[in-house]
């Protein structure tokens, strides 16, 4: 078990967090320099908060009130950087023995297992300079592992790799958090990333968490704005309650019915572009008449950029995107005719 409750002054914000966790992986979602990082350093005694507690399952990492402040090899934490922070003097065998203690009386054959698990057979003498990049997390990934940290939290990992091999080494990454069945944090702003790899997101903002949950409740609930767009929805519009399940999009001109009951402090309407379909007719609830005023091809799906006449201007803000995922013919949509657009009740997003 994790728990963290602390404050620490970063420039011109203040890191003011809480997180209770327990054997699950954990993100730390949000833009960067939202103080993600850093709560990984103040864990593992790098940075030292202002005030504040942090626990790891029995012991008391930090604590300014009982003035605890571990020092990091005591805190037996294992932190990966985007980085890796391999020794560029030491063999990859070498960098992966450095973590292990010297009086472990199954030095060798824990580095061997490692080597072996991590698929880097006959690289054992081979320096960091002389490793790819794939091959370079894999052995900080085993270093870090070999002494078996309480904990596990990992910097960006995949920033500096391409995209072929981030989706290899990615698969790894969520075998080796599914076998190692303890606390794993893990710092992204890849919401796609995030999703395949953990089971709970906390997204920061400036310094602060404003939401924390589950991942599939998250992405269907972000429940504020900023949460919304950095989850990547992309049809927002400010918005009132008119109704006890009616809503008025103020920059989409529309009148929407929605399936939750809408509180009077509703702020914004959001909803994904893959949740919008054309529809044949104005027969459904929730269909109104749009002009298609753009499309945007994608590598496997195009986007329709749309706009309702009643849109309170012509701007982006009253733009609607509607993903398609099977491309269609030219012959079936053109740009400047009408079409009949659905919002699900169900899928939309009630942001406050």
């Amino acid at each position: 078990m994790l728990y963290i409750d602390i404050k620490k002054q970063l420039g011109d914000f203040t890191l003011d967090i809480r997180i209770e966790t327990n054997k699950e992986t954990l993100a730390l979602f949000g833009a960067s320099g939202c103080g993600k990082t850093v709560t990984l350093k103040c864990i593992a005694g790098i940075e030292k908060p202002d005030e504040g507690e942090i626990v790891l399952g029995d012991k008391t990492l930090f604590s300014s009130k009982k003035k605890i402040n571990l020092p990091p090899q005591k805190r037996n934490v294992g932190l990966l950087f985007q980085s890796y922070a391999l020794f560029p003097n030491m063999t990859l065998e070498e960098n992966i023995a450095v973590s292990i203690p010297k009086n472990c009386p199954n030095k060798d054959k824990i580095i061997k297992e490692k080597i072996k698990e991590f698929s880097l057979e006959g690289l054992e003498n081979n320096y960091p300079h002389e490793l790819s990049g794939g091959q370079q997390q894999r052995t900080a990934l085993a270093r870090m592992l070999v002494n078996e940290p309480e904990i596990l939290m990992l910097d960006e990992p995949f920033s500096a790799l391409d995209e072929h091999l981030r989706w290899k080494l990615e698969q790894k990454l969520i075998d080796t958090l599914h076998n190692y069945g303890k606390t794993a944090l893990y710092v992204s702003h890849n919401k796609d990333e995030v999703y395949r790899i953990a089971d709970k997101i906390a997204i920061y903002n400036h310094g602060k968490i404003q939401s924390i949950g589950d991942k599939q409740e998250i992405f269907n609930r972000p429940g504020n704005v900023d949460a919304a767009k950095l989850i990547g929805c992309n049809n927002i519009s400010k918005a009132r309650k008119i109704g006890r399940n009616r809503i008025y999009a103020i920059d989409w001109g529309l009148e929407l019915e929605s399936e939750e009951m809408v509180q009077d402090d509703l702020k914004y309407i959001g909803i994904y572009g893959s949740n919008l379909d054309i529809s044949n007719g104005m027969v459904p609830e929730n269909t109104f008449p749009m002009k298609i005023i753009n499309r945007i091809e994608n590598p496997f799906s195009s986007t329709l950029v749309l706009r309702h006449e009643r849109g309170v201007d012509t701007s982006y803000k009253s733009h609607i995107y509607l993903e398609i995922n099977s491309k269609k013919s030219p012959d079936e949509i053109y740009l400047d005719e009408p079409v009949y657009v659905h919002f699900k009740k169900e899928k939309l997003l009630l942001l406050y």
